[in-house]
């Protein structure tokens, strides 16, 4: 089971660090808050979380390997609200079949099958403990 859940973490982090890329290229070429294409529609509050995912995103990579529960729970709430968020967008523009969208979309159900197999690969420590008790 920790083999599997490895795996999934790692699968997990791949993804995390691919939109890291993208989001870094995106910050580097239009700036902070950028509107995404978006222009006016764009409103302050999504240009900060679409920032903010620069952080969170290596951070969620990071923690699948570190506090790997920590690190799925967050990849959940990451991916969960990405994809509420920009849903918003896509409807806005008709882009429900733009690849980012369906990859996003893709990447939410993967995260929600897979993340309760990952999460019984680490075991806490209080299990460890009765474990070997």
């Amino acid at each position: 089971m920790k083999r599997t859940s490895f795996a999934i973490r790692v699968l997990f982090a791949v993804c995390l660090l691919g939109a890291t890329f993208n989001h870094v290229r995106a910050d580097l070429e239009h700036g902070l808050l950028w509107d995404y294409g978006f222009g006016n529609e764009a409103v302050l509050a999504s240009r900060i979380y679409w920032s903010v995912l620069t952080v969170l995103d290596p951070l969620g990579a990071l923690l699948l390997f570190v506090r790997p529960r920590a690190g799925i729970g967050l990849t959940a709430l990451i991916i969960f609200t990405d994809v509420i968020h920009n849903t918003y967008y896509v409807a806005l523009s008709d882009q429900w079949t733009n690849p980012f969208y369906l990859s996003q979309i893709g990447f939410l159900v993967l995260v929600f099958v897979l993340s309760p197999i990952a999460w019984r690969g680490p075991q806490s420590k209080t299990t460890t403990r009765e474990a070997s008790a």
